[in-house]
């Protein structure tokens, strides 16, 4: 254990923000760090506001028992969603490995502390939810003072075991692949394949509640945060040491979490080196023949060197392309069951004329797309690298250009494909169609160019862990919330526009805007590429 925690503080001071800021000289450097603080700060701000209104609609409802229960369950889903995403990229294949497994420690020893350092970067999101939340049950319940230790406590301890099942599920996708020649790809397929089935399960449980005639929201309510409890005990360990209060549970909730963590990276370390080494390890060609080559503009060649990094990293691919493949299984699925009946499911059978959200369509496609552009994290993944591409015959302009082509062939043709199935699906005029298909294109610039702008004006270049650029960077963050807001906005704005203006009308005007604003992204995107 004295080795894990130094271990642990060793790597927490090499990668600390506030060393950096404390010890450079870089005025660039300490404005960009002071500048994620404050984006970090409003994203927690954000997140407690929506914790504190959450709980304040449970006490109107009556439901303030409820409220520890729905805060143990958004702490773990939370945990495990945020572990699935990030355990490739901090338990294995990472860059730090020869040097990490070159020091005096076991593979067990540095397994735990990574886990340990992936845990102590996503406390500030389970922290703040947690506080947000005690807050308001706080307001309701009127608990004994020893209530709010204790819900500290037990709040930092309930994300220990979402995480270590998904970093073991983790551990079998990583041993999986690893005995294939191809482990990225299988690796990328094995986790996409969880996660997707991550996000229907909302409606396999929506469609069991359905089934049993579950009407009214207070029972509905009420009846599913009880089998929570049920199916997840550490969620009921959690509401009984709050609401009644009790010792036994809390003292359950530790001594469960902490050996459940110790018995399962005992038996991770054992396979750890073997693991790491065949996802670091490439394979070669028996039958590999030198053909012609031809030759590409530099746009086009940074473009393809952009897409040998996406297939290289099952993270990057994961994160990068999630968006692409969900946009191909709903455009599936509006064929097979209609553009109808998927917006009814959605909507939960509300009623509604489902003509008038065809305006709509590109934006509820760009949802899935714009989820993550390339470009917002393409510039820092080229890391303590970036001085090759810099030596490059290339300009700095056509680096930038390279990586904006790569997430357009990226991101236009699956873009066309999903605004094409909704469209047959929902019986689109021919024209509507094509305009459709021509404001999802802009929708695919205004995502790169813009996703440009973020990549390179807080671009890293000093991380050790690509999960820190791909997920966590500022860039990523700057990009996701404004562009998730406004396309949320923009949905609506269409559909009620739709009621009053002609359609086609309604799309070329938003065409027109989406393009000047992708055009002005791109210049800045361009300009700020000279400064590199």
């Amino acid at each position: 254990m004295q080795k894990t925690i130094l271990l642990l503080k060793t790597l927490l001071l090499s990668t600390s923000q506030r060393n950096i800021f404390r010890y450079t000289t870089d005025q660039t450097k300490k404005k960009r760090i002071i500048a994620g603080l404050i984006g970090a700060f409003l994203l927690y701000g954000m997140i407690m506001a929506y914790g504190v209104l959450m709980c304040i609609g449970y006490g109107a409802l009556g439901l303030t028992g409820s409220i520890p229960v729905m805060t143990a369950l958004i702490l773990s889903s939370l945990a495990f969603l945020f572990t699935l995403f990030k355990t490739n990229g901090y338990l294995f294949h990472f860059r730090e490995y020869d040097m990490l497994m070159a020091l005096p420690f076991s593979p067990g020893t540095v397994a735990v502390c990574k886990f340990f350092y992936m845990y102590l970067k996503s406390l500030p999101w389970y922290f703040s939810i947690s506080i947000a939340m005690l807050i308001g049950y706080g307001y309701y319940a009127k608990p004994a003072v020893a209530v709010y230790l204790i819900w500290i406590i037990l709040s930092l301890i309930l994300p220990l075991i979402p995480m270590v099942i998904a970093s073991f599920l983790g551990f079998l996708i990583a041993k999986i692949s690893s005995g294939f020649r191809k482990t990225n790809l299988i690796q990328t397929i094995l986790m996409m394949g969880l996660v997707i089935f991550g996000f229907s399960l909302r409606y396999i449980i929506t469609s069991v509640m359905k089934n049993e005639q579950v009407e009214e929201i207070i029972n509905l309510t009420a009846q599913t945060t009880d089998q929570a409890a049920e199916w997840y005990p550490p969620v009921r360990w959690f509401a009984d040491a709050v609401g009644k209060p009790a010792v036994l549970p809390g003292l359950l909730l530790i001594g469960t979490s902490l050996i459940l963590t110790l018995i399962v990276f005992c038996f991770v370390g054992r396979s750890y080196r073997q693991i790491n080494s065949a996802l670091m390890s490439h394979a070669a060609n028996k039958n590999y023949r030198l053909k012609r080559q031809s030759q590409h503009s530099p746009a086009q060649a940074i473009a393809f060197k952009e897409y040998r990094r996406l297939v290289g990293s099952s993270a990057y691919m994961t994160n990068a392309a999630v968006g692409e493949v969900l946009t191909v299984l709903f455009g599936i699925l509006t064929l097979l069951f209609g553009f109808e009946r998927i917006v009814l499911t959605v909507t939960m059978d509300a009623p509604i004329d489902v003509t008038i959200l065809q305006p709509a369509i590109p934006f509820l496609i760009y949802f899935f797309i714009g989820m993550v552009s390339t470009t917002a994290c393409s510039f820092s993944l080229e890391g303590k690298n970036y001085w090759i591409l810099q030596s490059l015959p290339v300009t700095k302009e056509e680096i930038c250009q390279g990586k904006m082509l790569f997430n357009l062939y990226l991101t236009i043709p699956f873009m066309t494909f999903g605004i094409l199935c909704m469209c047959i699906s929902a019986r689109v005029a021919l024209i509507n169609t094509l305009l459709y298909v021509i404001l999802g294109t802009a929708l695919c610039a205004f995502s790169t160019a813009w996703g440009a702008v973020c990549g390179i004006r807080f671009m890293r270049l000093d991380w050790e862990n690509e999960i820190e650029v791909i997920k966590q960077g500022t860039a990523i963050t700057l990009y996701l919330f404004p562009n998730m807001f406004a396309c949320m906005i923009l949905t609506v704005l269409m559909v009620i526009l739709g009621m009053r203006i002609d359609h086609r009308m309604l799309t070329g005007i938003m065409t027109l805007i989406i393009a000047f604003f992708a055009w002005l992204s791109y210049r800045r995107a361009l300009v700020l590429a000279k400064k590199l």
